[in-house]
């Protein structure tokens, strides 16, 4: 079994409103990710995952792409070892 790590991402472009949280939860549930996803102020979308390596990067790839109804221009992401401190994966309000 590999490593458990953590991505912590930043998703910009119109994703506020457009169904994104929704959209990273129930395609992190698929790809048995922990995690939570929330809106920020300044209208990213910040979304922290933990899983194995090759789910993340397939989750990544999700994340880039987005809801119909969004347009991401950008996903920066930072990775470091899980921290196992999520069960399951959440929408933070």
């Amino acid at each position: 079994m590999s490593e458990r790590k953590q991505i912590q991402a930043w998703v910009s472009g119109r994703v506020q409103g457009v169904g994104y949280r929704y959209f990273a939860e129930r395609n992190a549930v698929a790809l048995k990710l922990n995690g939570e996803v929330k809106n920020l102020w300044d209208g990213r979308v910040e979304v922290i995952a933990e899983g194995e390596e090759s789910a993340l990067n397939k989750f990544i790839a999700v994340l880039e792409k987005g809801p119909s109804f969004g347009h991401v221009t950008s996903v920066d992401v930072e990775w470091s070892p899980a921290s196992g401190r999520y069960k399951g994966f959440s929408i933070t309000f």
